[in-house]
Protein backbone atom coordinates (compact mmCIF):
# COMPACT_ATOMS: atom_id res chain seq x y z
CA UNK A 1 0.00 0.00 0.00
CA UNK A 2 2.61 2.34 0.90
CA UNK A 3 4.25 1.79 -2.74
CA UNK A 4 1.51 2.93 -4.25
CA UNK A 5 1.05 6.19 -2.73
CA UNK A 6 4.41 6.60 -2.23
CA UNK A 7 4.52 6.31 -6.37
CA UNK A 8 1.20 8.69 -6.28
CA UNK A 9 3.10 11.26 -4.54
CA UNK A 10 6.15 11.13 -7.01
CA UNK A 11 3.76 11.66 -9.94
CA UNK A 12 1.77 14.41 -8.64
CA UNK A 13 5.06 16.36 -7.75
CA UNK A 14 6.49 15.70 -11.02
CA UNK A 15 3.38 16.77 -12.69
CA UNK A 16 3.15 19.88 -10.50
CA UNK A 17 6.96 20.63 -11.16
CA UNK A 18 6.14 20.37 -14.84
CA UNK A 19 3.03 22.47 -14.61
CA UNK A 20 4.67 25.21 -12.46
CA UNK A 21 7.71 25.78 -15.01
CA UNK A 22 5.37 25.50 -18.00
CA UNK A 23 3.15 28.20 -16.74
CA UNK A 24 5.60 30.30 -15.02
CA UNK A 25 7.77 30.71 -18.24
CA UNK A 26 4.89 31.91 -20.78
CA UNK A 27 4.24 35.29 -18.33
CA UNK A 28 7.88 36.27 -18.47
CA UNK A 29 8.52 35.46 -21.96
CA UNK A 30 4.97 37.12 -23.37
CA UNK A 31 6.19 39.83 -21.30
CA UNK A 32 9.46 40.50 -22.30
CA UNK A 33 8.57 39.92 -25.60
CA UNK A 34 6.33 43.30 -25.49
CA UNK A 35 8.96 45.31 -23.80
CA UNK A 36 11.95 44.40 -26.30
CA UNK A 37 9.11 45.31 -29.00
CA UNK A 38 8.00 48.52 -27.75
CA UNK A 39 11.29 49.65 -26.96
CA UNK A 40 12.53 48.74 -30.21
CA UNK A 41 9.55 50.79 -31.40
CA UNK A 42 10.85 53.82 -29.11
CA UNK A 43 13.84 54.23 -30.39
CA UNK A 44 13.13 53.58 -33.63
CA UNK A 45 10.69 57.23 -33.37
CA UNK A 46 13.25 58.68 -31.64
CA UNK A 47 17.01 57.14 -32.09
CA UNK A 48 18.55 60.15 -29.51
CA UNK A 49 16.79 58.47 -26.90
CA UNK A 50 18.22 55.11 -27.25
CA UNK A 51 20.40 55.06 -23.85
CA UNK A 52 17.07 55.60 -21.57
CA UNK A 53 14.88 53.53 -23.49
CA UNK A 54 17.67 50.59 -23.23
CA UNK A 55 18.21 50.68 -20.09
CA UNK A 56 14.22 51.15 -18.66
CA UNK A 57 13.57 47.75 -20.55
CA UNK A 58 16.64 45.86 -19.25
CA UNK A 59 15.27 47.13 -16.17
CA UNK A 60 11.89 45.56 -17.05
CA UNK A 61 13.01 43.03 -18.10
CA UNK A 62 14.52 41.91 -15.23
CA UNK A 63 11.76 42.34 -12.88
CA UNK A 64 9.48 40.25 -15.52
CA UNK A 65 12.06 37.67 -15.49
CA UNK A 66 11.66 37.06 -11.82
CA UNK A 67 8.59 35.46 -11.89
CA UNK A 68 10.14 32.63 -14.20
CA UNK A 69 12.73 32.31 -11.62
CA UNK A 70 10.42 32.16 -9.01
CA UNK A 71 8.36 29.13 -10.97
CA UNK A 72 11.57 27.36 -11.82
CA UNK A 73 12.77 26.96 -7.88
CA UNK A 74 9.26 26.37 -6.54
CA UNK A 75 9.79 23.18 -9.31
CA UNK A 76 13.00 22.16 -8.14
CA UNK A 77 11.43 21.78 -4.62
CA UNK A 78 8.79 19.85 -5.70
CA UNK A 79 11.04 17.39 -7.39
CA UNK A 80 13.47 16.95 -4.58
CA UNK A 81 12.66 18.12 -1.63
CA UNK A 82 8.60 17.58 -1.52
CA UNK A 83 8.60 13.72 -2.68
CA UNK A 84 10.75 12.77 0.86
CA UNK A 85 8.89 15.16 3.06
CA UNK A 86 5.84 14.18 2.24
CA UNK A 87 6.87 9.79 1.85
CA UNK A 88 8.13 10.66 5.05
CA UNK A 89 4.69 12.20 6.47
CA UNK A 90 3.08 8.60 5.03
CA UNK A 91 5.18 6.61 6.57
CA UNK A 92 4.75 8.56 10.38
CA UNK A 93 0.86 7.88 9.74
Amino acid sequence: MLTIAAAIILGCCALGAGLCTGIGAIGPGIGEGNAVAKSCEAIGRQPESKGAVTSTMIMGCAVAETTGIYSLVISILLIFVAPSTFINILKSL
